[in-house]
């Protein structure tokens, strides 16, 4: 199933285009509050849900065999606010699931 369950967030699916453009827009974020550089920064996959706006869940590929899982918020269109890394875990492997954090 496509799209968000009610009030939850959607099955994991692959990552598209949009949602690596959304992990770009907070990897300097990241890098930042993990205060090192991400030569490798490929979104696999990801979960939705529906709230005023939009939380992400992102899996990254960071490296050959290390991810992370990046939470993100996008605003409303007309909020005009930028893109918000507002949680992450570090130190995951390419099997570990999805799960809301």
């Amino acid at each position: 199933m496509w799209g968000p369950n009610l009030g939850g967030f959607s099955d994991t699916q692959d990552a598209t285009a949009e949602i690596q453009a959304i992990a770009d827009q907070v990897k300097s974020q990241l890098e930042e509050k993990e205060n090192k550089k991400f030569p490798v920064f490929k979104a696999v996959k990801f979960r939705s849900q529906v709230v005023a706006g939009m939380n992400y869940l992102i899996k990254v590929q960071v490296d050959e065999d290390d991810f992370v899982h990046i939470r993100v918020f996008e605003s409303l269109p007309h909020e005009n606010k930028p893109v918000a890394l507002t949680s992450y875990q570090t130190n995951k492997v390419r099997h570990d699931e999805l799960t809301y954090f």
